[in-house]
């Protein structure tokens, strides 16, 4: 009884904001008495097209992506799948980009097919990369994670190369609910009333698949056309809200949550209890963003703060849950073998990073293709070619050492900077350093993003060691607060000001202007960093063997993490100033060395720096490149290099079970 009064007065509330936007526009009694014009008709056209419509439109948002979060948790059982988590949105938003971009017409026609089939498409990735995990809640949300991050920053570069005509989509993509006429509610309406037909049609399938696998199909469920159907049903929700509203982040997460909480058990109970707690959360959320609104208009869309609450939320409900199969990530994977000449093993990989510099530096292609530059032409490329490849270089040596630092301290083989956050806490911090001081050098820059990451990085650890996460949930800790730090950066964003221009150069991670000055700046923060890792490399070689052991050894465990968090901090936030927050070479770098032998702290640390700085040229060479005379931004081509490699990551476990 107490939480439906809870949830009665949060409705209360909600409405009370709602007569608030309401009584601004009622209508004056010249406009009752038919006058065409004045304030009065103004204010009555706006009221009927605009204001009620957005109302009912946060009301049936909330409640589609409520139900469409319900089924996805129940399908996947995972009590963490949601259209935000799972990159659906994201896709959808990347699919009709491009569709305003390169099928105008279709997308005037048939804009809720593009999205469904940009959120299909990614969920259809996501479901390939974990099905051999059997679908592992912690491996289903982190691949969704960075399919989600790789379509928004395919986004970011597809609007920085068309300017203002595509900003809009960018700032629309945030989730403003701002409404015209009733057509958009109208829709999701309709799709939410044969969501719920759907839903009530497959109640029996649905409890069952709370089952394991040989359960449910002994009880004569077809497993896999049960799964599909349901997961369709679910992208077609929040496809059609995406399509017509934008991305609203986490609603579908914490609607069948709190209903859970608020004391839902049985599957008819959530299947009434979710949609209506999204549409109150989406309503009084909308409501509070009127509220708060200035002369200028809204400060923040409707979506990035629903995902501003949703970064805590998911914080808070960690220790909370109860997952039905968490995957082994803390059991270590196979010792490969050790190489017996690790040294002539760096060297070799030393040699090949010095071949990709000067591929870097000499090959490219111009008007009349490819061409190797020498004599004067290569004097003339190298003040234009030098500082990216500089630039590329130290940026991927400090991420690949920060994420062999993170992997080590966790004891978790899929930690990296941006994974955990890190990345996105540094562009907080730039983002903090470009609004409080009107010119900031490279010093104030670099020193902010240092904060911001530092900042996460000890949030996370002090979550971690408060609440007994283990490296699962440390995981998990990571992808909300990287949720919460990109709202943060989406909201910035939204302003359309000179500095959201600068945080949307910077989300691609493009070294399209790099210069000299950058280049001696990243180049000197590398060396200068680089060079206290060997001081390490007892403690990196004693803490993945736990607690307990490290301290039986005489190593002081909590300084030794604490010292090392702000190293790995500091390494990321100089990186990620130059490059953006994700290119995931600070995952797969320090993997790769330990594949090629190299096992101990210091060996591996070396390894993945020169295998990462290698990444990192090679990919900025294949951006300038591969699409001349366009250049794609390094960051994004590093991260789509990486996807292969995530992907064997993924499903590189044994078969299904069940």
């Amino acid at each position: 009884m107490n939480r439906i009064l809870l949830w009665g007065g949060l409705a209360l509330v909600a409405a009370c904001l709602s007569a608030v936007q309401v009584a601004g526009h009622l209508a004056a009694p010249a406009a009752v008495g038919g006058t065409t014009t004045g304030p009065g008709w103004l204010d009555a056209i706006i009221l009927h097209h605009s204001v009620l419509p957005r109302i009912t439109v946060s009301l049936v948002a909330g409640a589609a992506l409520g139900l469409s979060g319900l089924l996805l948790q129940r399908v996947l059982r995972n009590p963490l799948a949601e259209p935000s988590t799972l990159g659906v949105s994201a896709g959808a938003q990347l699919a009709m980009t491009v569709g305003l971009l390169y099928a105008p017409t279709l997308m005037e026609q048939a804009r809720e097919g593009v999205a469904l089939a940009g959120g299909l498409a990614v969920v259809g990735l996501i479901l390939a990369m974990t099905w051999r995990r059997g679908l592992e809640p912690v491996a289903v949300i982190l691949a969704g994670m960075m399919v989600a991050l790789t379509a928004t920053m395919t986004s970011a570069a597809l609007i920085l190369a068309n300017g203002d005509y595509l900003f809009s989509i960018f700032i629309w993509g945030g989730g403003a609910l701002a409404q015209q006429s009733w057509g958009p509610t109208l829709t999701i309406a309709l799709r939410l009333l044969v969501g719920l037909a759907a839903a009530i049609l497959l109640t029996r399938p649905l409890a069952i698949l709370g089952l394991d696998d040989s359960s449910a199909r002994s009880l004569g469920v077809a497993l896999n056309a049960t799964r599909f159907a349901v997961i369709g049903v679910a992208v077609w929700l929040a496809a059609s809200v995406t399509a017509e509203v934008g991305v609203i982040g986490f609603v579908g997460l914490a609607a069948p949550a709190l209903a859970h909480l608020s004391g839902a058990r049985t599957q008819t109970q959530k299947l009434i209890a979710a949609p209506l707690i999204g549409a109150i959360l989406l309503w009084v959320t909308d409501g509070l963003v009127q509220l708060l609104a200035g002369a200028n208009g809204e400060r923040v869309p409707t979506g990035a703060a629903t995902a501003l609450l949703g970064g805590p939320l998911l914080l808070w409900l960690l220790p909370r849950l109860r997952m039905v199969e968490w995957p082994s990530l803390n059991t270590r994977p196979a010792p490969s073998r050790r190489n017996p000449r690790p040294r002539l093993l760096i060297g070799l990989i030393a040699l090949l990073g010095l071949a990709a510099v000067a591929l870097a530096l000499t090959v490219g292609h111009g008007p009349d293709g490819w061409s190797v530059a020498s004599g004067p032409l290569l004097d003339r490329l190298l003040a234009w070619r030098g500082p990216r490849v500089a630039v590329a270089a130290a940026a991927g040596a400090m991420l690949a050492a920060a994420g062999m630092l993170l992997q080590r301290i966790t004891a978790n083989p899929l930690a990296s900077p941006e994974i955990l956050g890190v990345g996105t806490g540094s562009g907080v911090g730039l983002t903090a350093a470009l609004f409080l001081v009107a010119a900031p050098g490279i010093g104030i820059q670099i020193a902010a993003s240092a904060a911001g990451a530092v900042l996460v990085l000890a949030a996370m650890l002090a979550l971690s060691l408060r609440a007994g996460l283990g490296p699962e949930r440390l995981l998990l800790a990571g992808i909300a607060m990287s949720a919460l730090c990109s709202a943060v950066l989406t909201a910035v964003i939204a302003t359309g000001t000179p500095q959201a221009f600068t945080l949307l150069r910077w989300l691609s991670g493009s070294t399209n202007e790099a210069g000299p000055a950058d280049a001696w700046f990243c180049a000197g923060a590398a060396v200068l960093l680089l060079a206290a890792l060997p001081l390490a490399s007892r403690w990196l070689e004693i803490l993945p063997l736990g607690d307990v052991t490290a301290r039986a050894l005489g190593l002081p465990v909590q300084r030794c993490r604490v010292i090392l968090v702000l190293f790995a901090g500091l390494l990321t936030a100089a990186a990620a100033l130059f490059v953006g927050p994700l290119s995931f070479v600070g995952l797969i770098a320090p993997h790769l060395a330990r594949l090629a032998g190299l096992g101990r702290p210091l060996e591996q640390g070396i390894g993945a720096i020169l295998i990462g700085a290698g990444l990192m040229v090679v990919s900025d060479w294949l951006a300038r490149t591969v699409a001349f005379p366009y250049q794609l931004p390094l960051g994004l081509f590093a991260a789509l290099l990486a996807g292969p490699y995530l992907i064997w990551l993924l499903s590189r476990a044994g078969p299904r079970a069940g």
